[in-house]
């Protein structure tokens, strides 16, 4: 997969999420390395295997995982002929307890999980080497009786180190040289047990000096006696130590012919600990698991980006063969972005076999390639500014690109002169689309709503915007353009709806009231202070014309008179003043002298609204929507 794509989608966050379910550390780097599967078959073996851990997580959540990492090191260091310490054999002692555990709790769960259930057989039985490890150690120590000759010689030192503490006890207890004697007392030093004697009568002790006080004025001496016997206690625990080496070697070997076995059993507890990781990370996400299809379907259900926690307003999205490009607008803030990410990492999700934010019925196709362009990379050994370096980003996405690709594009275009940056995004979304990838872009670029109109392939979607509050509602509209909202939160904000009049007409030729009367009185103290008057300008004095024909927008509600019926205006007006009015589902011509405005269009309908949902019939839209596409042998539409 693309690193670009990686980093601006964030997923290796993903991958650290599940991976903080895993308990190996082996698990933990197999998930962060986890791969993207193209093979469909493959992919939804994985699922089903993830499906069965859910259902065994929902038993039981304590599936006895033990950490890998040491029985691997403790293997290598046997066959560098270095035989494992008691502390080391401990811990392979309870990895084979939990092999054997893992076993029978798999056996109990045949019933839920039928495949993964049956992976422990791989386990061979290895209670022998278990049981011995188990005789051998006691408190991660060799334990007394591991052999009878290490249980003979551990008792000879017991009982002679216990004649030499007796007779250092009776040494003390002489009046010989009780006044010797600092303490009365013997202590332990260097392995021996010694009398506290004082430093001026140090040659009155017959005996070994074996360490002085901090001050000088105490020296430890063992009795000549207890020295003799310290002496064969040393000589009898060197035996010792040779007889605990001989059975560390040997079930240290006891452990190595295993080895095959043991690798296997790792092998399959790892496998185990990924699954088990996957089931509890989806069903920590409320997760499900995605349908896949090789037919360039995208089809998510009140999806939610995976890293956004609380109420997130959820996306749901329809993208096939037909429908392949889908051109976002709205304002800044509204989602737009996070919707690009959604998508890219819920595929990716898919792809990795994870369980995806989103309701049961959603499905994915499964790319070979997601590409990403969005955010302000800059290139600073290139010395390319934000413009460059996106454009070149995107050379390499038209090279790479193919009918197998989704192209996640965020503000296209932007970053140099908006008519250039306009044109470019343009036809590089037409190049895209025509190359066969699948797309999602956002933009700000009002010319690429058309887009929907002029090409087959592209629909338009746009993010609501709640225009009392001011306020993204986060929700996409699809089949919807929207806009930058500037003009409504202006005029919400209470700027003089004559100066957003103008600004509507500068950009779109055309004039348009953005406000209603009751609402300009509202703010009419405001208003005139925003007017520039020209004080020494000569009044103009406008002529009053005649017969001026009132102008009616597509879709403003009119009153016709006599009788004060309701209707919607349709076309007009010609060259006499009639204008085509439906009414009551049928298009009637009426002169404007019969026509009084009831309430606008923009009042009733948002920005961009097809009409043609209230002006043509359900057949008229399909076949126009079919032509549009493509040619069809026969198709026609009857224009009224």
């Amino acid at each position: 997969m693309n690193r670009n794509t990686i980093e601006k989608l964030e997923y290796e966050r993903i991958l650290k999420e599940v991976s903080q379910f895993a308990l190996t550390l082996q698990g933990k780097a197999k998930i962060k390395s986890s791969p993207l599967i193209q093979n469909k078959t493959q992919l939804e073996r994985m699922q089903e295997e993830v499906k069965e851990a859910i259902e065994i997580v929902k038993i039981s959540s304590n599936v006895p995982i033990y950490s890998l990492d040491d029985v691997e090191l403790y293997l290598e260091q046997g066959h560098k002929g270095l035989p494992l310490k008691p502390e080391q054999l401990t811990k392979v002692q309870s990895f084979l307890d939990h092999c054997r555990k893992l076993k029978q709790f798999m056996r109990d769960k045949e019933n839920v999980a039928p495949t993964i259930s049956s992976y422990v057989r791989s386990i061979e039985n290895l209670q022998e080497v278990e049981d011995e490890l188990t005789r051998c150690l006691k408190f991660g120590q060799i334990d007394d009786y591991a052999t009878p000759e290490l249980a003979k010689v551990r008792r000879l030192i017991d009982q002679r180190e216990k004649e030499g503490k007796e007779k250092a006890e009776a040494a003390a207890r002489s009046k010989r040289i009780a006044d010797y004697l600092q303490e009365k007392h013997i202590v332990r030093k260097n392995g021996s047990y010694a009398l506290q004697v004082k430093r001026q009568f140090k040659n009155k002790v017959d005996g070994l000096v074996v360490d002085v006080s901090s001050s000088g004025a105490t020296v430890f001496i063992t009795p000549r006696a207890v020295a003799d016997i310290q002496g064969e206690v040393e000589l009898l625990k060197m035996t010792e130590e040779h007889e605990v080496q001989q059975i560390l070697y040997t079930l240290t070997n006891m452990i190595l012919e295993k080895e095959q076995e043991i690798n296997i059993a790792m092998d399959t507890m790892l496998h185990y600990d990924v699954l088990f990781a996957k089931a509890k990370h989806g069903l920590s996400i409320d997760g499900v698991l995605p349908q896949l299809n090789e037919e360039y379907e995208i089809h998510l259900i009140k999806a939610r980006h995976p890293m956004l926690k609380g109420n997130v307003v959820p996306l749901s999205i329809h993208l096939d063969r037909i429908d392949r490009a889908l051109v976002i607008t709205g304002p800044n803030t509204g989602g737009k972005t996070v919707t690009l990410k959604t998508v890219g990492l819920l595929c990716m999700m898919a792809q990795t076999g994870l369980l995806i934010p989103a309701e049961e019925g959603s499905t994915i196709h499964l790319f070979a390639n997601i590409f990403v362009d969005m955010g302000d990379g800059q290139s600073i050994d290139e010395n390319l500014s934000t413009f460059s370096y996106r454009l070149k980003n995107m050379i390499q996405v038209l090279e790479e690109t193919n009918d197998n690709t989704l192209v996640l594009l965020d503000e296209l275009g932007s970053g140099t002169d908006p008519n250039e940056g306009m044109a470019l995004a343009q036809v590089i979304l037409e190049q895209l689309v025509d190359k066969g990838a699948t797309l999602l872009a956002t933009t700000h670029y009002s010319e690429l709503k058309t887009l929907a109109q002029k090409k087959a392939g592209f629909i338009n979607g746009s993010m609501e915007f709640d225009i009392n509050t001011l306020q993204p509602t986060y929700k996409l509209l699809v089949g919807e353009a929207g806009n930058s909202q500037a003009f409504p939160i202006a005029i919400k904000l209470g700027m003089h709806p004559e100066l957003v009049e103008r600004a509507y007409e500068l950009i779109y030729k055309e004039k348009r009231e953005h406000i209603h009367f009751e609402g300009k009185e509202a703010f009419k103290r405001s208003y005139q202070k925003q007017i520039a008057v020209n004080r020494y300008a000569r009044p103009v004095k406008k002529e009053k014309k005649q017969g001026v024909v009132p102008q009616f927008d597509q879709g403003d509600n009119v009153k016709v008179s006599p009788n004060d019926e309701t209707g919607i205006v349709y076309t007009g007006p010609d060259s006499r003043g009639n204008y085509v009015i439906q009414m009551k589902g049928e298009k009637k011509t009426i002169n404007h002298k019969f026509l009084k405005l009831h309430i606008k269009a923009s009042e009733l309908y948002p920005a961009g609204y097809d009409f043609d949902q209230i002006f043509k019939s359900k057949e008229e839209r399909k076949k126009s929507r079919i032509m549009e596409k493509r040619h069809v042998e026969g198709l026609t539409i009857e224009i009224e």
